[in-house]
């Protein structure tokens, strides 16, 4: 029996290592079909060696919204991260270092009610806001709308960055006579930058794929964005261009890739505080 145990070892821990490859090459097949087949001659959802052709790129490149879109994703992407990023971070600041009764009841609140209030849910009152507001076919009306749902969660984020900055700090800053916002951009700004980066790749990334709040707020082709006109290489029975769907979904997805790659190598998304040491 001894010498049948660590025989038995062996053999778990090869089966949990055949299980284990077999769970990421499951869920590795749909980037490595990603990959693939905007250089296929002919895509199909099936596992096959690619006919190797940059005709879908070229195909692509002739279709008038396609590449437009992703500057429009980019705008609103940059737009709302901009705002997200500097009204969090002043929010998150008061937060942490006034205190306000009932100050974690009102956060917490404020992050439940923007999980459960979806923007499905929200679908209706938001058009009729913007809508009296003016903001229908407007950049800067999708924009406040998708600020206002991403803000509970990026001021919760933040905040937890600042309470791991020691007071100290500005305290010594303050002795030579610095405002609140010049220590906020010159003492706490710089010690929180790993939650600043955190914030501003989940909110490019957020806005990003988001379809609804576009969908809903844009009337003109011009300004839709990447998730909408993705929606267009379908046909109205629902099938899918898979050339033109592949080769754009591989280019929708790498600038997002890209910028997770860099802020990862340059701040590891290190968290502080309650939520990862």
């Amino acid at each position: 029996m001894a010498r049948a145990t660590p025989a038995r070892a062996v053999l778990r821990r090869i089966g949990a290592a055949v299980f284990v490859s077999a769970v990421l090459g499951f869920f590795s097949l749909p980037l490595l079909w990603l990959a693939s087949a905007p250089f296929d001659r002919d895509p199909r959802i099936s596992v096959s060696l690619p006919r190797f052709t940059l005709d879908n790129f070229r195909a692509l490149l002739d279709n008038p919204y396609a590449l437009a879109s992703l500057r429009n994703s980019a705008l609103l992407a940059a737009g709302t991260a901009a705002l997200v990023v500097t009204a969090a971070a002043l929010a998150a600041y008061a937060l942490s270092r006034v205190r306000v009764p009932g100050r974690d009841a009102l956060l917490y609140l404020l992050l439940l009610l923007s999980s459960i209030i979806t923007g499905t849910a929200a679908m209706v009152p938001v058009f009729l806001l913007a809508f009296h507001l003016h903001l229908i076919d407007t950049r800067l009306g999708v924009v406040l709308v998708l600020t206002g749902g991403l803000l509970p969660t990026a001021i919760f984020i933040l905040k937890d960055f600042t309470d791991a900055t020691p007071p100290s700090y500005e305290e010594a800053a303050r002795v030579f006579g610095a405002t609140p916002l010049q220590v906020l951009r010159h003492v706490v700004a710089p010690v929180i930058r790993p939650g600043l980066a955190t914030v501003t790749v989940w909110t490019v990334a957020q806005v990003w794929g988001d379809f609804l709040m576009p969908f809903l707020l844009l009337r003109d082709p011009d300004k839709a964005p990447a998730a909408v006109v993705m929606y267009t290489f379908y046909t109205e029975g629902g099938q899918a261009d898979l050339p033109l769907l592949s080769t754009f979904s591989l280019l929708y997805a790498l600038p997002v890739v890209a910028m997770y790659l860099f802020v990862s190598r340059r701040y590891g998304f290190r968290f502080h505080g309650g939520i990862k040491h």
